[in-house]
């Protein structure tokens, strides 16, 4: 597989080498050793989430405390998404500033975002499944969201696209209000807490 890492630093999109025949197709679709010669230490998966979702249905931006935060690792199995990875890491260089990967069922491409980092998507077609492997378990006490339509933020959605958002993600704050409230994650902190897992 190949891994190239993304304009937000701790974000790398995952490209796996597909081995296709009269049968199907089989491929690799996540390597804990591939994956730590980029990030410097071993995800350890201790819980796996699964959304099925239909076209126009956004999720996010979602992020946890740190630590432990949530690192994830996102794939699509059936339909297609954009996958955002936003940085909401105060001191951060990119602070404010985000990239996106279209992840489908053909290309089969993952992306893993590292502890601190904001995640959204956007479902491009009904039935969109997208597979979630997460560093740590779910606890909705560290758990904390960034209105995905917040302009200051300014995610670009797909042509066409009328969204479609939870209460719990339409009642938001944005980002400004979070970074007044100081409840977004600090960049150094992050990055210390990173550093703490490596081999």
């Amino acid at each position: 597989m190949n891994i190239e890492p993304l304009e937000i630093e701790g974000a790398w999109v995952i490209t796996p080498r597909q081995f296709p025949d009269d049968r199907g197709v089989f491929m690799e679709g996540f390597r804990a050793d591939h994956l730590a010669e980029h990030t410097g230490h071993h995800m350890q998966v201790v819980q796996t989430n699964i959304s099925v979702s239909s076209a126009g249905t956004v999720r996010g931006i979602h992020y946890a405390d740190v630590p432990p935060s949530q690192a994830k690792y996102i794939t699509a199995t059936s339909g297609a998404l954009i996958d955002y990875i936003v940085d909401i890491r105060t001191g951060s260089p990119t602070y404010g500033q985000w990239d996106c990967v279209l992840l489908d069922a053909n290309t089969r491409k993952a992306v893993y975002l590292s502890e601190g980092l904001g995640h959204a998507f956007c479902a491009l077609e009904d039935n969109t499944t997208a597979v979630y492997l997460c560093s740590a378990v779910y606890n909705p006490q560290r758990e904390h969201g960034i209105h995905p339509l917040d302009p200051t933020v300014g995610l670009t959605l797909p042509d066409g696209i009328t969204p479609t958002l939870s209460p719990k993600d339409s009642a938001a704050p944005t980002l400004a209000e979070a970074a007044a409230a100081q409840a977004l994650p600090h960049y150094e902190d992050c990055l210390a807490y990173r550093s703490s897992l490596r081999d």
